[in-house]
C-alpha cells in the first residue's frame, strides 16, 4: 500500500514555489516581449549592417547559457554596480532580457514574412510608416510569430527553475527541499510534474485556439 508522509503544508509550500514560477515566467515574457518587439522593428529597419552592434548583444543573450547569466548578472548587480536588489529582480531582469533575444528574431522572422507587395500597396494608398506597421505589418506577423512565442513563453517558463541560483525558491526548488525531508523523490517529481503542466497547458490551449481562429479568417 503506498504511504506518503507528505502533508497539506507540504503541498502549499510547492504551490507557492508554482505562483514564484508564474510570476518570474509572467513578468519576464511580458518585459521580453516588449523590448523584443522594439528590437526586432530595429533590426529589420535598420538591415543587417547597421544593426550589427545591437544583433551582437542579442547573439550574446543567446548563446551564454542562462545558469551562467544568472550567476554573472548577479555578481555585476551586487559587485560591479554595488546596488542591493532582491535575486527575484535579478532573475526577472536576466530573464527578460533573455527572453527579449529570442523574441527579436521571432519578431523579425515575422516582419520580414509579409510580402513586400503588400507593403508597397498600404503606402501607395497614401498610409504612413507607422500606419503600415500597426494596421497591416504587425497583425501579418503575429499570426506568423505566434506559435515561435508560445513555445518561448513555455520555454521561458520552465528555464525558470534555474533562478535557484540567485536564491529564488521556485517549484523545482521547492520541490528539492521536501525531497531532502521526506525522502520520496520519485513522487515528488511526479507532483511536480503535475504543476508544471498545470501551469503550462492554459497556454498552450489558448495558442492552439487562436491558430485555428486565425487560420479560418
Amino acid at each position: 500500500m503506498f504511504d506518503t508522509s507528505l502533508t497539506l503544508r507540504d503541498l502549499m509550500f510547492l504551490a507557492e514555489g508554482a505562483g514564484v514560477t508564474i510570476l518570474v515566467t509572467a513578468i519576464s515574457v511580458v518585459i521580453g516581449t516588449l523590448l523584443g518587439i522594439l528590437f526586432g522593428v530595429i533590426r529589420t529597419q535598420l538591415g543587417p549592417v547597421l544593426s550589427a552592434p545591437l544583433t551582437f548583444v542579442l547573439d550574446i543573450f543567446r548563446s551564454v547559457p542562462l545558469l551562467i547569466q544568472l550567476v554573472l548578472g548577479n555578481a555585476f548587480v551586487g559587485m560591479v554596480l554595488q546596488i542591493q536588489i532582491s535575486g527575484f529582480t535579478v532573475a526577472c531582469m536576466v530573464l527578460s532580457l533573455y527572453t527579449s533575444a529570442y523574441c527579436a528574431e521571432i519578431v523579425r522572422g515575422g516582419i520580414e514574412a509579409v510580402p513586400e507587395t503588400t507593403r508597397r500597396a498600404a503606402r501607395s494608398l497614401g498610409m504612413t510608416w507607422g500606419q503600415d506597421m500597426r494596421y497591416i505589418v504587425m497583425p501579418l506577423a503575429t499570426r506568423v510569430a505566434l506559435p515561435s512565442w508560445i513555445g518561448l513563453a513555455l520555454g521561458v517558463m520552465k528555464d525558470s527553475a534555474l533562478v535557484y541560483v540567485v536564491q529564488v525558491t521556485e517549484l523545482l526548488k521547492s520541490t528539492q527541499i521536501l525531497i531532502t525531508r521526506l525522502q520520496e523523490p520519485l513522487f515528488l517529481l511526479l507532483i511536480c510534474g503535475a504543476f508544471y503542466f498545470i501551469i503550462s497547458f492554459p497556454l498552450a490551449r489558448f495558442g492552439g485556439y487562436l491558430e485555428r481562429r486565425w487560420s479560418n479568417d
